[in-house]
């Protein structure tokens, strides 16, 4: 199967912010390099990408906070079941800017200022240092080579703390001995963009395929001891994917380990692939599912209900190199 997309989806595609559109032309529609690495470079001055670094604090920091916002009141409204998780302290909006692409260079000295300014809520640990929640971590692991921070001993923290049955839990602190799909792919995705962007050893690699062999014995969406679906959530999709699973944020980062090391397609991920693919509604497009509650600096993607270009790209991406495009 190939995938020449349509005139109209190509156009609706571009007709974007340029954090999306560079990625639409390089990954879709095989624009030389110096169509896509021009539009890329207007994410720092245009855009998401712009309204974003104009959020940053003097002290390096955005919202006053590491993972969460300054003052951010843990007893209060905000906190309760249901609330969502605000997004707009440093370490969301760092791994934002990442995966927008923005050049490190355009954050020059910010690596210096966090070390300097920002401590963890949980026991006020340095930032680069990370904590001890896994996704925390290897959000802070991939910044942090971004930046040119100085990451190595906690790129040591995640072998030590991998589970027996091949993947991580955030909840190991607090007595959990089994891993968590979530967890795990947060953690496998930190990994490989230290490896991306840094290299890696033996070790590191050996973790990050481990917990890869994790998802695919559960075929990313299934029970290993049931065979029944982990939770209706793996199938559901929406944009910013934040620190959520998805079938389709699985898929998708497999995509990219393959283009990394060449490990080739795993069938055991066909399951997923059928999922995303029937998830195509009739326009060509896919639909944001929902949108995750929780304090944002600005909305990048549209309501529930409605096509999505950034889930309509990743799912086009991931089945583009599923059928060999």
């Amino acid at each position: 199967m190939t995938y020449e997309i349509e005139p109209a989806l190509r156009d609706w595609l571009l007709d974007t912010d340029p954090a999306l559109r560079w990625q639409v032309q390089r990954d879709l529609l095989d624009a030389p390099d110096e169509v896509w690495t021009s539009t890329r470079a207007q994410v720092a001055t245009e855009g998401f990408g712009a309204a974003l670094l104009a959020l940053q604090d003097p002290d390096g920091q955005w919202a006053g906070g590491a993972f969460f916002p300054s003052g951010f009141d843990f007893e209060g409204p905000e906190a309760a079941p249901g609330a969502g998780q605000p997004w707009t302290a440093t370490s969301w909006s760092l791994t934002s800017l990442r995966e927008w692409g923005v050049d490190a260079s355009v954050l020059a000295g910010t690596a210096e200022k966090i070390a300097a300014n920002s401590r963890w809520e949980y026991d006020g640990l340095p930032y680069w240092g990370g904590e001890v929640d896994c996704c925390i971590n290897a959000f802070t692991l991939a910044n942090g080579a971004w930046l040119g921070a100085d990451v190595d001993a906690l790129s040591r923290w995640f072998p030590e703390h991998r589970l027996p049955d091949g993947g991580w839990n955030c909840e190991w602190v607090e007595g959990s001995t089994r891993s968590s799909v979530m967890s795990t792919l947060n953690t496998i995705k930190g990994l490989l963009a230290y490896e991306q962007l840094v290299g890696g050893d033996e070790s590191l690699r050996a973790a990050r395929q481990a917990g890869q062999e994790y998802l695919l014995e559960r075929r990313l969406m299934f029970r290993r001891s049931t065979g029944e679906l982990i939770q209706p959530w793996v199938v559901r999709f929406a944009y910013p994917f934040r620190s959520f699973y998805s079938v389709l944020n699985a898929a998708d980062h497999f995509r990219a380990a393959d283009l990394h090391e060449g490990s080739g397609r795993d069938e055991r991920i066909g399951d997923a692939i059928a999922v995303i693919r029937e998830a195509r509604q009739p326009d060509g497009t896919w639909q944001q599912e929902r949108r995750h509650p929780g304090r944002v600096w600005f909305e990048v993607d549209v309501p529930a209900g409605e096509s999505s270009p950034w889930l309509t790209f990743h799912a086009l991406r991931v089945l583009r190199w599923w059928d060999g495009g």
